[in-house]
């Protein structure tokens, strides 16, 4: 599982500008079932995206095309762990560790 950490490196006018084009790439990884929650950062600097279901180098080639990544608004810093304890409405994405 990912945890996709973006914080904006540019006017938030600018991030707006490409919302539009964000919010239908983001609908796109939730209809493949990689994304599994996103929101806004509080204070409103960037976002988080929780990822699963696809490796580390697809995972990084999916941030290089987020909208927000392309008109360069963005910075983003992916950290990769294994959920083995989830509550119980996440169990379905429930990970073991490697053996």
């Amino acid at each position: 599982m990912f945890v996709m950490e973006l914080t904006y490196t540019a006017p938030i006018e600018a991030v707006e500008a490409q919302m539009d084009a964000h919010i239908a790439w983001l609908d796109g990884y939730y209809a493949s079932g990689v994304f599994l929650a996103s929101g806004r950062k509080v204070p409103r600097d960037g976002g988080v995206i929780l990822a699963r279901g696809v490796s580390r180098a697809e995972i990084e080639k999916i941030a290089e095309g987020d909208p927000f990544q392309v008109a360069g608004v963005c910075a983003y810093r992916i950290t990769e762990f294994v959920a083995t304890k989830t509550s119980a409405g996440l169990a379905p994405v429930r990970e073991t560790l490697p053996s």
